[in-house]
């Protein structure tokens, strides 16, 4: 006969909970987890919590002066920025624990980020990445499975490709680009009905393909500002899943617009 589990006494129990990003629809947008805490858990135990929740992001959030520490875990390793799970976390404060005080004041790996609302929704102030056309690398490409028009360098790789439809029908081998780079790898190409659509590909930092990047529009908006020569700007992640973008560059900052759906609220035991 087997035996039900036991948890310890001591046993921490945490809040959690599950939200979709960038979408009004469930089942679409980006899920990410997010766990508020009173004081920081050591690091690797953070760490294995993203990897037992295995979305691409869990973020966790403490009280900090007259806003709040935020960081950011994939299953493998922590990031200096991710647009999701800060719309998340951002999501949970307003939606779910009644945080009335505006503007949202996040100190971050990647210096202060500003939380607003707007018709729009939740509103990102992120910053800018630098961004620079570079040769195509052959290895990326044939991971890719398609020649792409240009690359850019950023803290990800950038491969710009002609139509939506390329982008759509990448099926890139993950193993040979793990080998290929050390870098996650972006691609963008103009939409048919939005201004432009990216696919994220990150398994050096353990997300194959992640469904909304908020940190990868912080290289694609000043790009596309190059290329359309305008500054305000939809977009649309042609990930499975899905996720709707509204984007504005405004000097060294980028500004991302989204909405989000909670999906789970519960505890977890470590």
């Amino acid at each position: 006969m087997s035996r039900l589990p036991t948890f310890p006494e001591n046993a921490v129990k945490l809040d959690q909970y599950q939200v979709s990003a960038f979408t009004d629809t469930q089942f679409g947008g980006n899920p990410a987890a997010v766990v508020p805490l009173e004081e920081w858990l050591p690091a690797e135990t953070m760490l294995a919590i993203a990897a037992e929740n295995n979305l691409s992001e869990t973020a966790f959030y403490v009280p900090e002066g007259d806003g709040f520490g935020l960081r950011w875990f994939t299953p493998e390793v922590e990031v200096d920025l991710c647009g999701h799970a800060t719309l998340a976390t951002a999501h949970v404060l307003v939606n779910e624990l009644g945080h009335t005080a505006l503007p949202i004041r996040f100190q971050t790996r990647s210096g202060e980020l500003v939380i607003t609302r707007d018709e729009q929704g939740i509103a990102m102030d992120l910053p800018v990445h630098s961004i620079a056309e570079t040769s195509i690398d052959p290895a990326i490409a044939a991971a890719l499975g398609a020649e792409p028009q240009a690359a850019y360098e950023a803290p990800s790789w950038v491969y710009r490709f002609d139509t939506e439809a390329e982008v759509k029908s990448l099926a890139p081998d993950f193993r040979a680009l793990l080998a290929a780079t050390d870098l996650p790898v972006i691609v963008t190409a103009p939409g048919d009905e939005v201004d432009f659509v990216s696919r994220f590909f990150g398994p050096q930092v353990g997300i194959d393909e992640d469904p909304v990047t908020g940190s990868a529009h912080c290289a694609l908006v000043p790009l596309w500002a190059q290329i359309l020569d305008k500054t305000s700007f939809q977009a649309k992640q042609v990930s499975a899943r899905g996720g709707d973008l509204y984007c504005e560059l405004q000097g060294d900052r980028v500004m991302l617009r989204g909405v989000g759906l909670t999906f789970l609220r519960g505890q977890i035991e470590i």
